[in-house]
Order: C-alpha cells, then structure tokens, then sequence
C-alpha cells in the first residue's frame, strides 16, 4: 500500500514577483500587509516572501475596491476565510456570496446612469425640454434630494 503524500509546496514568490503577477506596486502590497490583509514571511534575509496563495487575496481586495468596498469591509471579509491554512474553492465562493448582491445593485445602478446620461434624472435642472414632460414643476423634488429618477424614483405621470 503507498503512502498517501502531499502536493510538493510551491516556492515562496518575493514581493518583486507578487507586485509583477498581480498588478500592484510593492508599496501597496506592504501597506495591504500593514493593515492586516495579507500575510507574508521573512526570510533569513529579512525580505518578504508570499505563497502563491496570497496573488488570490490581492486579487479580491483589487476588485472589491472596484465595487466600492473600503479597506475595513474588505478586511472584515477577508477575516472570514480560515486563517490557518489556504482558502478553498468553497471559503471563497462563500465569502463572494456576501458581496454578490452589491455588485447587482451596482449594474441597476449603472444602467439606471446609461438610460439617463440623456433623459430627465429627476434632479430638478428642468434644462431638458424632456423634464416638462418627465418632471413638471420639479414634482420629483418632493421626493427627496439628487436625481431622483437614477435612485430609482418613477417618473411623475
């Protein structure tokens, strides 16, 4: 009967080679490290040195930025996955979950921005001659303040 063995550990990536995979300059990749939301190991060097397993993590925090979560709600996220070994398939897919929705509110919201760059948003300019039409007498104004159609007001009938 063979023994069972484990995959071979990948080498340590220097912070060099994270900065060249993942995009992100080598300042930010320390400060991301200052704030607790990546890891590395020093080397008897001193120098920082990743497993592979972090460009995954670099990943998210770039593109949970893009959706407009700060560093604290990317934190709190990423406080989730085990901290005692690398995520699996299913710790992400968890933790991606939680943010699903806030993309899909993000797409309603650009589209809401793309069918309005030239109609009536309901801000109150009535500079548009479609606004009398879609907005008289600023009555989306009763609403509340901004543009009113883009948060998802109706236009007055």
């Amino acid at each position: 009967m063979l023994a069972k063995t484990s995959p071979p550990a990948l080498p340590l990536l220097t912070i060099a080679e994270v900065s060249r995979r993942s995009g992100v300059a080598s300042s930010a990749l320390r400060f991301y490290e200052e704030r607790g939301l990546i890891r590395s190991e020093r080397a008897g060097s001193g120098h920082r040195r990743y497993q592979r397993a972090v460009l995954r993590r670099i990943a998210f925090i770039v593109f949970a930025q893009r959706i407009g979560l700060s560093l604290e709600e990317i934190g709190a996220e990423l406080a989730k996955l085990p901290p005692d070994h690398v995520p699996s398939p299913q710790d992400w897919s968890r933790l991606s979950r939680a943010w699903m929705s806030r993309i899909n509110e993000q797409i309603v919201q650009l589209e809401r921005l793309k069918l309005g760059l030239t109609e009536c948003i309901g801000c109150g300019c009535l500079s548009f001659e479609r606004c009398r039409l879609a907005n008289p007498k600023d009555r989306a104004g009763r609403n509340g303040p901004g543009p009113r159609y883009w948060m998802g007001d109706a236009p007055a009938t």
